[in-house]
C-alpha cells in the first residue's frame, strides 16, 4: 500500500522555495530602488520569479539607495 499522505514531493518543495525567495528578493530590491517594499512583495508573490525580474528591470528613483550606493549596499565600517 502506497501511503502518500503528507508528502509534497521534491519538485513542489523547490517551487515553494523559489516562490518565497523571489518574493523576498523582489521586496528588498523594490525597497532599495525607492518604490517601497509592498510593490516588490506583490510582484514577487503574484508573479514569482518573473516578478523578481520585473523589479530588477525597474529604474531606481532619484535619491534611492540603489542610485546612491549602487546595486549592492556598502558594508558598515569596523570599529
Amino acid at each position: 500500500m502506497n501511503n502518500a499522505t503528507g508528502t509534497i514531493g521534491a519538485t513542489a518543495l523547490y517551487l515553494l522555495f523559489s516562490w518565497l525567495i523571489s518574493a523576498a528578493g523582489a521586496a528588498w530590491l523594490a525597497e532599495r530602488k525607492g518604490y517601497g517594499e509592498r510593490l516588490g512583495l506583490t510582484f514577487g508573490l503574484i508573479l514569482s520569479v518573473l516578478g523578481l525580474l520585473i523589479v530588477l528591470l525597474l529604474p531606481g528613483r532619484p535619491g534611492s539607495a540603489w542610485r546612491i550606493d549602487g546595486w549592492l549596499p556598502k558594508r558598515p565600517a569596523k570599529r
